[in-house]
């Protein structure tokens, strides 16, 4: 079932954290991590609140190219870590609402004028999602999600360098590059995020790294280089992994 708009991403996290008894599972020999990962939202049973269902198929293939799993030491994934989910919710919210966007914008001045993108960040998603869907049809004759891994790492590629120029597909005031640089940012947030945003599900990619997470004090060990930290990160409720 769909959310309510006026549920927030925080408000639903923490109904979804708190909806099962977390201390009877770590009582049972589970970590705190362990049973906030168990509580998260499974990717494959969540319903997006912002995008549509064409959208979310992009957002998971793209997220997944983005952060494959399988990384460096086999670390997790976009996907295993729920970063879709991430996105999902901060754009669902209120990101955005700073931005003056009263103009006049001008598209093509240099990048230390600010930003002079017509758009909130949730127009930037629509907009470019159709264009790439729409170039994916006409070059592959399939939408983006439904390509190679090699072609999906290729179309990334030209959107990054504009090699899709978005201005012959009738949008003028969005280059590739400025979607791409919003996709790639929220991704590695909803990666690296605390998990009560909806992403980096069981500090996963904080295990991976060696992270810490919110501990109250590991100043002892900010100067031990090369050195393991030997414990494992917190969260900001409060959960250990």
């Amino acid at each position: 079932m769909l959310l309510q708009k006026e549920t927030t991403r925080r408000k639903f996290l923490l109904g979804s954290l708190l909806a099962l008894p977390l201390s009877d599972m770590v009582f049972k020999g589970l970590t705190a991590a362990q049973a906030a990962e168990m509580a998260a939202p499974e990717l494959v049973d969540y319903k997006p609140i912002f995008f549509s269902a064409d959208e979310w198929q992009f957002i998971m293939a793209a997220c997944d190219r983005l952060i494959p799993a399988g990384g460096k030491g086999k670390a997790p994934g976009a996907l295993e870590t729920n970063v879709p989910i991430f996105i999902d919710q901060q754009m669902h919210g209120d990101i955005g609402d700073e931005i003056y966007m009263q103009g006049p914008f001008d598209v093509h001045a240099p990048a230390t004028m600010g930003y002079q993108i017509p758009f909130r960040p949730q127009q930037i998603y629509k907009t470019g999602i159709r264009l790439i869907d729409v170039w994916c049809q006409q070059q592959h004759q399939q939408p983006f999600h439904e390509l190679s891994t090699a072609d999906k790492d290729a179309v990334l590629t030209q959107v990054q360098k504009n090699d899709i120029n978005f201005a012959e597909l009738g949008e003028g005031s969005l280059k590739g590059s400025q979607f791409f640089s919003e996709l790639l940012s929220d991704t590695k947030h909803g990666y690296l995020s605390d998990p009560m945003y909806g992403g980096n599900k069981g500090m996963k990619a904080w295990i991976a790294i060696g992270f810490p997470g919110a501990r109250a004090s590991y100043t002892e060990w900010v100067k031990q280089h090369n050195v393991p930290y030997p414990l494992g990160p917190v969260s900001l409720l409060g959960q250990r992994a």
